[in-house]
């Protein structure tokens, strides 16, 4: 078996032990002779599945009892329309803070439900930066305020919790760092993303919801993505993602074995230094233009002093089983996302082939 060091943005790298056991119980799920994925998602086994992984990813991210978990589908793109028809609750406005791609994308897909009051933005600087409260002006009337703790493309992150003297419920899109560090999650109203991070595969989200915000969805939300009734339903009102519900427990089993998400961050802080001083020592080779206390431990852009370079960086890439790092065409250069299940040899592979490929281009 040959496998690459993968730093796609998503879907990611799995953890190979997770790959591994999954392969195992493919055919064959603790006995029952069939796949996890072929049994019913009623039926006794899948609900003890389902029961013991949301009891995981509560005790992980040390979700307090009056907030609901939702497995849901729909994607992070999806979820963009579910929060405003699910949190309005009758209000017509809502504070979003743009900070990059997947902010833009938001306050896109919300404008055509509601009133979008764009608080604070980075813009000004091409998303290098998160605008820093004290420069923010919040609507005290708007039904919830909207972040992105972490731009994908962008490559910047938030290392702190806004906290505004109001009730406004403050709502993040954590698709792409959930799970990589702890997260204060009773400073949220609400936390949702895709999983295909650092969660599991693609086809999987999640919503981590206050109990006090359920109810009053607007009456043209579909059922299956209404969240009261979701929460209902034990997010099983129609049949769930189960193989990647079941991936997701895997992951979260791993991610205990790492010493939680205390010692799943020190892991990515030591990842994030050493790719940054590699970028950073290179004099002008390379460049990341993030504000560096803004720096995302995720998902690392980087320019290349010449872009005529490029195409032949990623080729010397390939041949070194380094993979995923063509930067999004949306700002180009290149992306080394590094999330969970990314190992720091990888990341010492990448900085050993970008030395030696400045040393013969530069």
């Amino acid at each position: 078996m040959n496998r690459v060091f993968n730093f796609s943005a998503g879907p990611a790298a799995i953890p190979l032990e997770v790959l591994t056991q999954a392969q195992e119980e493919l055919l064959d799920f603790h006995g029952t002779g069939m796949s996890v994925m072929e049994m019913s998602h009623r039926g006794k086994v899948f609900m003890e599945v389902a029961a013991e992984v949301e009891g995981d990813f509560r005790a992980l991210l040390a979700i307090p009892a009056n907030y609901k978990i939702l497995f849901l589908q729909g994607g992070g793109k999806g979820e963009f329309s579910l929060i405003p028809l699910n949190l309005l609750r009758g209000k017509a406005k809502a504070d979003y803070v743009n900070t990059g791609h997947w902010s833009a994308g938001a306050i896109k897909e919300a404008g055509k439900y509601c009133e979008v009051s764009v608080i604070a933005s980075s813009q000004d600087k091409n998303f290098t930066y998160v605008p820093r409260q004290s420069g923010w002006k919040p609507n005290r009337d708007a039904a919830f305020r909207h972040i992105c703790t972490n731009e994908t493309i962008h490559g910047v992150e938030y290392f702190w919790t806004p906290q505004i003297n109001d009730d406004v419920p403050l709502v993040a899109d954590a698709s792409s760092h959930i799970m990589s560090r702890p997260m204060d999650v009773a400073k949220y109203g609400c936390i949702y993303g895709g999983a295909q991070k650092n969660i599991g595969p693609s086809g999987l989200t999640f919503v981590i919801i206050r109990e006090d915000l359920l109810g009053g969805a607007h009456p043209f939300t579909p059922s299956v993505f209404d969240y009261t009734q979701q929460a209902a339903n034990e997010w099983m009102l129609n049949t769930p993602p189960t193989f990647a519900v079941y991936l997701a427990g895997l992951t979260f089993k791993w991610l205990e074995k790492q010493g939680g998400l205390d010692g799943m961050e020190k892991q990515n802080i030591e990842k994030a230094r050493l790719l940054y001083k590699s970028i950073d020592e290179s004099g002008d080779f390379y460049r990341n233009e993030v504000a560096p206390d803004d720096r995302s431990r995720m998902n690392v852009p980087f320019f290349l002093r010449e872009e005529t370079l490029n195409a032949k960086f990623l080729e010397g890439a390939a041949v070194e089983g380094l993979a995923g790092l063509k930067g999004h065409k949306v700002i180009g250069g290149m992306r080394a996302s590094i999330y969970n299940a990314t190992p720091l040899a990888g990341v010492q592979a990448l900085t050993a082939y970008m030395r030696e490929f400045a040393q013969r281009n530069g």
